[in-house]
């Protein structure tokens, strides 16, 4: 704990953390049936308590922030069911028990109906929405045509180590290193709002490091300015003609850092990049 930060006032900050999330979700939001208008935003802690499977009292006194236990299972429970993303699951462990949480406590994030009934509106413009590790969590159909997220495994799914790891991709992309290049600034920019020790992200830098010779070389390399989170050239699965794209970003939830990736026809105006 760093000087000056007592421990009533990290109980504080838990109490504070576990009341934004709870009031941010609604009973859609969760599965759960509305039942009236609500006195106060969000979900009931008894809801919270059910969706966790935890004790109402035990949870009540927890997010009073009480000088109460908890097991690692009581939070990972909480975390799932605030819908908390890996950042956000870390940040609980660390105000909980001052550590972050195990590796294989990732939880997979989710976008509500609406959102996704926005992007197949879109129809033949592809769009996925992905969150801070760049993790592909929701997509429309055009989008799955183009990159085939529904076919790959959920580690597979995400979109910086699609990029540099999967040898079909690459082929399909006949501007394969500028994309990779661009699309990996973005990424090391996304990351310098994440936890220095979150144990996914680590997980997947370490991965893409022994897979990729271009991304271990890439990684450390001077900030070129140019980014991009999404491809600008890619050949059609159907008969390897050259798509070219621009893109638009969309935030979904800036609690949970979840962007929508919106793909628009047409060859790009400039060198220039989306910007950080």
């Amino acid at each position: 704990m760093t000087p000056g930060r007592t421990l009533d006032r990290t109980r504080q900050e838990l109490s504070e953390f576990l009341q934004l999330h709870r009031r941010k979700l609604g009973p859609a939001d969760v599965g759960l049936p509305a039942t009236g208008r609500r006195r106060t935003p969000g979900l009931r802690r008894e809801e919270v308590a059910a969706l966790a499977g935890v004790g109402l009292t035990w949870y009540t006194w927890f997010e009073q922030g009480r000088d109460i236990g908890v097991s690692e299972s009581f939070l990972l429970r909480v975390a799932k069911a605030l819908r908390l993303d890996d950042a956000e699951c870390c940040h609980l462990f660390l105000l909980a028990h001052g550590r972050p949480p195990p590796a294989q406590a990732y939880q997979w994030p989710s976008v509500s109906p609406l959102i996704q009934q926005l992007m197949d509106d879109l129809r033949e413009r592809p769009a996925y929405v992905i969150n801070l590790r760049w993790d592909v969590i929701a997509w429309n159909q055009a989008a799955d045509r183009l990159f085939g997220f529904a076919s790959r495994a959920l580690q597979e799914r995400n979109f910086i180590r699609m990029v540099f790891a999967t040898p079909e991709l690459r082929t399909r992309l006949p501007e394969w290193r500028e994309d990779a290049r661009r699309l990996l600034a973005h990424f090391r920019c996304d990351l310098a709002v994440a936890p220095r020790d979150d144990p996914g992200i680590v997980a997947l830098t370490d991965e893409l490091q022994r897979l990729s010779a271009d991304f271990r070389l890439w990684w450390t390399a001077p900030d070129t300015g140019d980014y991009s989170r999404g491809v600008r050239a890619i050949l059609s699965p159907e008969d390897a003609a050259r798509l070219d794209f621009q893109h638009e970003i969309l935030t979904v939830d800036e609690h949970r850092h979840l962007r929508m990736v919106v793909y628009f026809s047409g060859q790009p105006a400039g060198a220039a990049g989306d910007g950080c």
